[in-house]
């Protein structure tokens, strides 16, 4: 018996599991009085068995990751990163419903529109509208506003009191739940064709690749509305788990630092959405893996090397013009591993070729909307905007703003860009900043050279990455000083903490250096507390979503 104890008292993996698993459960049990008063103000009494059921496989996942990683030690980073990030993910999924995250209704038309294309169907109207199932209309327009007597749908702006529809999970709250909970996943049996009211994202379908064969696949199965909604979520999901294997096979140092940026609740959030934004911090994950596998690991840059980064350049670039800037990563690669100058200028013009191919054939129409435009408008705000060319003959007023928009906002950014705002930028559905601040530690103390380790960054890969982050970020906020800010703004509106995320491996990587060495801490059991963290932040959004019954009633 002794000898038995003495045993468990040598191995601190058991107390460490013991200790966060039990921390965890403390919490759970605290939210679960929140998740009581809201079930008994609402009379939905069903919530206190949903979120047992969530609360329990929260644990177990806190639980089993301990047992594996600190106790048995067998996984390896990438199995580790891959059972915590979608062992979350999936929390995140069922937690923060269809439409919550940013932007989430425009994404889900546009992959609904590439899934017809699947189909066979006609992808869009001449209106540019999508054509849907009339069972997933309601997707759109909860409360059936919007729809006229022809089944079309009434778009009138210049009506007295113009309609205005309720999409599915815009505002969360516990009426959110009892509608899915009703509604259910199966189809409803309508038969017929709709046309959407959203309008889809003018991109390259190639973003919505992975929401677009879920919703497919949902389509092919009969599910219901909901039931194509999770479908595409939950594709998305195993994407971005997918690219971030595999770009920590490739990494040669630095694993940790992108297993802990891609379990930010703000990463899992997008991962568990529709949001294209998954593709773009996928690609640019991968592509910094490849850049630094190909500059500090091989010996030689081959063919399917260069192939590989035009390829997920031509795909990223699209998707957000701005962040074609990290393609500046490819000269971390010294040119004597091409073999020649010849074949590094032959390979920088495949990789950039990629890139400005996809522009011309995806965004040629946005840009020269942009260069040839005479004067602005921003709908949203009913006011005047900025012209490229006045931007462009102004440079002082662009520096101005962009220094405001630092100086007031810079910590909205870096708290958005952690998950201060879930769901559709909701300040509810929060992140506690003590949690933040927790999270910016351990990302801290993974990006730091530990005792023993060889691989860090040059100083001149360091300079060169922050170079290309502030021009990348320069550019984010000139495209929504352009597109989003209206003349009366005193900072850029529009700019979000989560465009951030593509970026941030990179950065925290450049903290890698032989002049701050990390001599204590264990990553796996920093990279098990972060996880457990997120399970932490998903149970009290649900506990905060049970009490908005108030609020809806």
């Amino acid at each position: 018996m002794s000898r038995g104890w003495e045993s468990v008292k040598k191995q601190p993996g058991i107390w460490q599991t013991a200790g966060i698993t039990g921390a965890a459960a403390l919490f759970a049990l605290w939210h679960f009085l929140d998740v009581r008063n809201g079930a008994a103000a609402s009379g939905d009494l069903w919530l206190q068995g949903s979120y047992g059921l969530l609360a329990a496989y929260g644990l177990l996942l806190v639980a089993g990751l301990g047992y594996l990683v600190l106790i048995r030690g067998r996984l390896s980073i990438e199995r580790f990163f891959l059972c915590a990030f979608l062992g979350t993910g999936l929390m995140f999924m069922t937690v923060l419903a269809p439409l919550s995250a940013p932007d989430e209704v425009s994404h889900y038309i546009t992959a609904y529109q590439l899934s017809n294309r699947f189909l066979g169907g006609v992808s869009r109207m001449e209106d540019g509208r999508v054509p849907i199932r009339a069972q997933d209309a309601f997707i759109e327009d909860l409360e059936d506003v919007m729809r006229d007597d022809g089944g079309g749908w009434n778009t009138e702006d210049d009506a007295e009191d113009p309609p205005k529809a309720k999409v599915l999970g815009q505002e969360l709250t516990e009426e959110t739940y009892r509608f899915i909970r009703e509604k259910g996943l199966a189809g409803s049996g309508e038969e017929g064709e709709a046309v959407s009211y959203q309008l889809p994202v003018r991109t390259t379908p190639l973003a919505y690749l992975p929401q677009a064969l879920g919703i497919t696949l949902a389509r092919l199965l009969g599910l219901g509305g909901l039931g194509l909604l999770y479908m595409g979520r939950l594709f998305n999901l195993l994407f971005l788990a997918g690219m971030g294997y595999l770009a920590m096979r490739r990494m040669p140092f630095g694993k940790e630092v992108l297993f802990g940026v891609y379990m930010l609740p703000m990463t899992l959030h997008l991962a568990a959405s529709l949001s294209y934004d998954v593709m773009i911090i996928g690609c640019s994950g991968y592509f910094g893996a490849v850049c630094l596998d190909l500059a500090y690991e091989r010996e030689r840059v081959r063919p399917r090397d260069v192939a590989i980064l035009a390829a997920v350049l031509g795909v990223m670039g699209p998707c957000k013009m701005v962040y074609g800037v990290i393609a500046g990563y490819c000269l971390l690669v010294p040119v004597k591993k091409f073999g020649s100058w010849g074949k590094w200028l032959a390979s920088a013009v495949l990789v950039l070729g990629a890139f400005a191919a996809a522009m011309f054939l995806i965004n040629r129409g946005t840009v020269s909307m942009y260069v040839d435009a005479t004067d602005s408008y921003m709908a949203w705000a009913d006011e005047e905007g900025y012209t490229l060319t006045w931007l462009l003959h102004n440079p002082r007023f662009v520096l101005k703003m962009c220094y405001n928009t630092l100086a007031w906002q810079g910590e909205v950014l870096f708290t958005g860009m952690m998950g201060g705002a879930l769901g559709n930028l909701d300040p509810v559905l929060n992140t506690p900043f003590a949690v933040i601040l927790a999270m910016s530690a351990i990302l801290c103390l993974l990006a730091f050279k530990k005792n023993g380790e060889t691989g860090e960054m040059k100083t001149g890969h360091r300079i060169w990455i922050w170079f290309l982050s502030f021009i990348c970020l320069g550019a984010l906020m000139f495209s929504m000083l352009l597109g989003w800010t209206p003349v009366s703004a005193t900072k850029i509106q529009g700019v979000q903490g989560r465009y951030l995320l593509p970026l941030l491996p990179m950065l925290l990587l450049t903290m890698k250096s032989s002049r701050v060495v990390r001599t204590a801490g264990n990553d796996r059991l920093l990279l098990y507390g972060l996880t457990a963290m997120d399970v932490y932040v998903i149970l009290r959004i649900f506990a905060v979503v049970c009490l908005r019954v108030s609020i809806a009633s």
